[in-house]
């Protein structure tokens, strides 16, 4: 899912067929949660860099979000995915604003 600063889902959501386990009013609180750390990560930029992603991995899911200029985009997946792994192949495709991960 596509969130904006403050957490509203802008695009996207759960796959068909998906069990997302949480009701959507939990949906929208983990939302809002997840941006809100987002935008408090960015006061570090200056002395530690941006922020690449960040990943959850809890009993039944794992939630990762990677702040793309404004806006975050959330990614939930099955609790066995290699996270390091995902996120690499999510970072490619979110193109050269991405190309310091892969040392360019």
């Amino acid at each position: 899912a596509l969130l904006d600063e403050f957490g509203k889902i802008l695009a996207g959501g759960y796959k068909d067929k998906v069990d997302p386990r949480l009701t959507e009013e939990q949906h929208n609180e983990v939302c809002k949660e997840l941006a809100g750390r987002v935008v408090k990560r960015k006061k570090f930029d200056a002395e530690l860099g941006y922020v690449k992603y960040s990943a959850s991995r809890r009993k039944h899911i794992v939630i990762m979000s990677f702040p793309i200029f404004e806006k975050v985009i959330m990614i939930v997946a099955e609790p066995n995915v290699n996270i390091d792994r995902l996120a690499f192949r999510i970072i490619e495709k979110l193109g050269r604003q991405w190309g310091e991960f892969f040392g360019e």
